[in-house]
């Protein structure tokens, strides 16, 4: 699988929510960087070994200088391995591949008994995991998910409030407000997402159950949905 290219605007969701999930490399490069050029296939090919246990993203320093002021870089090419969501360990320069295997192997972790229940998917399962971790993320997530599939909402969002806030627990905490809103559940489930999100509009910037609906109804569209943006502009617009 070829390494993704990142850029400021998606550091977050490439990147930090990623490795609530899988450890990401960030390799740090740059066009005029002839060893970044020579390294680049390298550290690609160990990642690609891995079978998708570690991911990898490219970020061109030039190109992104945000991304490059969160790691201090001062030499490149440089990699830094993420892991729910803090740097664990990086290294300086283009090593050899028998390096970079050692330092890759070093984040592949033995799947612990946790993870071999949250892996089996169902509810049985994930309620054994939490009680060995009660703050495992994937645990978490796929419960309340399962929880909000059958109107349990209260366990659901109690479940959420456990772990910090990505685009996965965004999404399923609004799915169960949604549930609660009545005209929200039937926008959603009708279709009718964007006329429901203008009339809200209407209410604000004095109804903060509708800014709440309004956040809500946002999250239902996919990430790469241009309709994202258009009413976050949208929202900010009455409320600011």
């Amino acid at each position: 699988m070829p390494a993704l290219d990142i850029t400021d605007a998606t550091f977050e969701a490439d990147v930090l929510n990623r490795s609530q999930a899988v450890p990401v490399l960030v390799d740090l490069w740059a066009p005029w960087c002839a060893p970044c050029r020579t390294f680049g296939p390298v550290i690609e090919k160990v990642v690609d070994a891995t079978n998708g246990a570690v991911a990898l993203v490219k970020v061109n320093v030039d190109e992104n200088p945000r991304v490059a002021s969160i790691f201090q870089v001062q030499s490149i090419p440089a990699v830094f391995a993420i892991d729910r969501g803090k740097i664990v360990d990086h290294f300086i320069g283009a090593l050899p591949e028998r390096s970079v295997e050692e330092f890759v192997a070093r984040l592949v972790a033995v799947p612990s008994e946790t993870d071999e229940l949250v892996a089996l998917g169902d509810e049985a399962s994930l309620r054994q995991a939490l009680e060995l971790d009660p703050a495992h993320t994937g645990a978490i997530v796929a419960l309340a998910e399962l929880l909000v599939d059958r109107d349990e909402l209260d366990e659901a969002l109690a479940l959420l409030e456990r772990i910090p806030e990505t685009a996965d627990t965004r999404r399923i905490a609004a799915r169960a407000r949604l549930a609660r809103a009545d005209a929200g559940a039937q926008a959603w489930s009708a279709g009718r997402v964007e006329a429901r999100i203008r009339e809200l509009l209407e209410k604000l910037p004095g109804d903060t159950e509708a800014r709440q609906e309004i956040v809500d109804l946002i999250e239902t569209f996919d990430g790469d949905d241009a309709r994202r943006a258009e009413f976050r502009r949208a929202l900010a617009s009455k409320l600011f």
